[in-house]
């Protein structure tokens, strides 16, 4: 019986399906003849065509591009939160200092203006009972909808109808885009902060609702601890 040498040519017969399974059970076919890969072409859509080794160096650049794109895109999400992470700390200090609720309110209106781009702020808050004469009284088409939002104590962000802008924003609600609006509910407080922006999809819907959960709780309780006007 002869036998061949590892650098003798090697003929396979068979249909394409039999000579890929070879190659798949034989990787080392292509490492023992490495002229194969330089000799082997590969046509292109453009009408060229390339060898196989080409043809896998492109396809690793191409790799190597998405994973560099990937990496990217990491670091540009830890960067974001990290400075999302010292706005909000600042935004604490300055809420913990905060021992009146127009100190409160100013706290808010500086922080979020400068370090959160927000273009309007607003702040209200409610009695049990006051809640219950806003949504029984005229206005109840304005702010109907703020009774499902305090049941389901969960902040939401987009677009709200001009009569809510109007209600929450006054005068700047024209030119509100987006909102966040965040419920406010602790003992003995119960209101909600908007946040609005000029830019339709500063806050959009599907954006994500943890930070804005965070701040809710936050105000809360710095709410309690100082005297609410009228409440």
């Amino acid at each position: 019986m002869s036998h061949k040498a590892p650098n003798d040519p090697i003929k396979v017969d068979g249909t394409d399906q039999q000579i890929a399974d070879y190659l798949r059970d034989n990787p080392g076919f292509l490492l023992r003849h490495p002229e194969l890969l330089a000799e082997m072409e590969i046509p292109h859509a453009s009408g060229d065509a390339v060898s196989l080794i080409e043809r896998q160096v492109d396809a690793l650049r191409k790799q190597l591009k998405d994973t560099q794109q990937q990496l990217a895109n990491l670091v540009e999400v830890a960067r974001t939160n990290d400075q999302l992470q010292a706005r909000m700390h600042r935004l604490t200090l300055e809420l913990i200092d905060a021992a009146t609720f127009e100190e409160v309110l100013n706290a808010l209106e500086d922080e979020l203006h400068d370090d959160f781009k927000a273009d309007a702020v607003e702040l209200r808050l409610f009695s049990s009972s006051q809640l219950d004469d806003h949504l029984q009284d005229s206005l109840n088409g304005q702010v109907a909808t703020f009774e499902q939002f305090f049941n389901q104590n969960q902040p939401i962000c987009g677009k709200m109808d001009q009569q809510q802008l109007d209600y929450i924003f006054g005068t700047e609600g024209d030119r509100i885009a987006s909102t966040a609006l965040i419920p406010l509910k602790s003992e003995g407080v119960l209101g909600l902060l908007a946040i609005g922006s000029c830019d339709p999809e500063r806050f959009a819907p599907d954006h994500g609702t943890e930070f804005l959960t965070r701040l809710g709780e936050i105000i809360s309780r710095t709410l309690q601890a100082v005297s609410l006007p009228g409440i």
